[in-house]
């Protein structure tokens, strides 16, 4: 029989295996069209899966349903597979390709993002069943894996969309503000740096009996009375050397 015979309503009454096979044979597209019809709660359902990794169900179902078109355009009835079957990896492999080539703003490697959706849906599926947040372990547990490596997949999910700079961090009218203005503090590390080349100038012109006076105490941590039995002086010249000496390296940390 012509598929150019059947019209539409004709196609609604066949089963899907006689639909399959007439799609196969000539390629019509009102059978194709009828099997996407049929098969999208199968796709859609599919696209559900990961619905917790946060993006649009309405994207999901879109690329759901480009798995499906390469699904029945790919088919060939005559293997004797399952359609559902042959259908699933195709319709899932799409959506994880989705997720790896235009999901992730940072780069992920594959398995680590795989882990992630995997957390997240397990967390999902405990929540409801615990009445609580799921701890480490029994993720671990669930996932067959290692504690460290739940973690990783969490810090990963992180990246998936991570916040913009330019967000507001409130909502309250004028109160509002960006993201990064509430991120960083003053690095004091540049000050730091300037007393320290003050201080390494200011070193080159103490003596050599305040030098090795000033490491004693400062670097070894001796005594007034054990840096005097090492030099071989009092302790009062062990203390004017001292007081004197940082006396001059207090003023060039204080001039820079």
């Amino acid at each position: 029989m012509a598929v150019a015979t059947f019209s539409s309503r004709d196609l609604v009454r066949l089963p899907d295996d006689e639909l399959l096979r007439i799609y196969y044979l000539d390629r019509e597209p009102l059978a194709r069209e009828q099997l996407v019809k049929r098969f999208l709660p199968f796709a859609r359902k599919l696209a559900l899966r990961y619905v917790h990794s946060r993006e649009p169900l309405d994207d999901l179902v879109q690329v759901a349903c480009v798995g499906l078109l390469n699904a029945i355009d790919r088919f060939e009835p005559g293997r004797g597979k399952k359609f559902t079957s042959f259908a699933a990896p195709t319709i899932v492999g799409e959506l994880k390709r989705h997720f790896r080539d235009k999901g992730w703003t940072v780069h992920v490697p594959r398995d680590l993002q795989e882990r992630a959706l995997a957390v997240s849906r397990h967390t999902e599926r405990l929540s409801a069943r615990l009445g609580r947040s799921p701890t480490l372990d029994e993720l671990a547990d669930a996932l067959d894996s290692t504690i460290e490596q739940v973690m990783e997949a969490i810090d990963a999910a992180h990246n998936y969309h991570p916040a913009s700079l330019d967000a507001p961090v409130t909502h309250d009218g004028e109160d509002r503000c960006a993201l990064a203005e509430t991120l960083g503090t003053e690095d004091s590390g540049f000050e730091l740096a300037e007393h320290r080349q003050a201080l390494a100038a200011s070193w080159s012109t103490l003596s050599d009996v305040e030098r090795e006076v000033l490491s004693l105490r400062l670097v070894h941590e001796l005594t007034q009375r054990e840096i005097s039995q090492r030099i071989g002086c009092s302790q009062m010249h062990v203390s004017r050397l001292l007081r004197r000496s940082m006396s001059r390296l207090d003023a060039a940390a204080t001039a820079a």
